[in-house]
């Protein structure tokens, strides 16, 4: 039995540097495999461990997109609220800093046109993207519309924004 518990610190220590190294993409392959090899050990069923790890990354992998997929709002409603208040021409800087100190970000918002239509009121505006608080630090720059919805300002565009967050709009 000590031999288990021994291999299964071992598991769990090379899962945690992996964790550390590798960021929120490797988060549910970990939890799946500690899952699997605890579950198996504790059953003796090398198939309930596999079961378990299973769903146990699938559930890790939906809560950990869900959660980047709320910072990811969260970022484009402060960028949108910033263009959505400014006039043609304006530009003025953008700033989030979440709870948990993932997805903060800051940089530009420069609107380049307004238009409107019977259906709503929206801009077209550059944002910069900042890499780092150094004042010299790289700014990649993308472009996206917000439209203005009751009395907010949205994210109106699913293009280049893809660039920037993935598939996670």
């Amino acid at each position: 039995m000590s031999r288990r518990i021994l291999l299964t610190s071992l598991l769990v220590s090379t899962v945690t540097v992996n964790v550390m190294l590798g960021g929120c993409s490797s988060v549910g392959a970990a939890t799946g495999a500690v899952a699997a090899v605890t579950s198996g050990i504790v059953t003796a069923n090398p198939a309930v461990g596999i079961g378990v790890g299973i769903a146990v990354q699938a559930a890790t992998n939906e809560a950990v997109a869900r959660m980047m997929k709320s910072l990811h709002q969260e970022q484009q409603d402060a960028i949108a609220s910033t263009a959505g208040m400014l006039a043609v021409g304006a530009t003025q800087p953008w700033r989030i800093k979440h709870s948990l100190p993932v997805e903060n970000g800051h940089g530009e918002v420069r609107v380049l046109r307004s238009f409107s239509s019977s259906l709503a009121q929206c801009k077209e505006f550059a944002f910069s993207v900042a890499d780092g608080d150094k004042p010299d630090a790289h700014q990649a720059w993308f472009v996206a519309s917000t439209c203005r919805q009751a009395s907010a300002w949205k994210w109106a565009s699913a293009e280049p924004a893809v660039e920037r967050w993935g598939n996670l709009q």
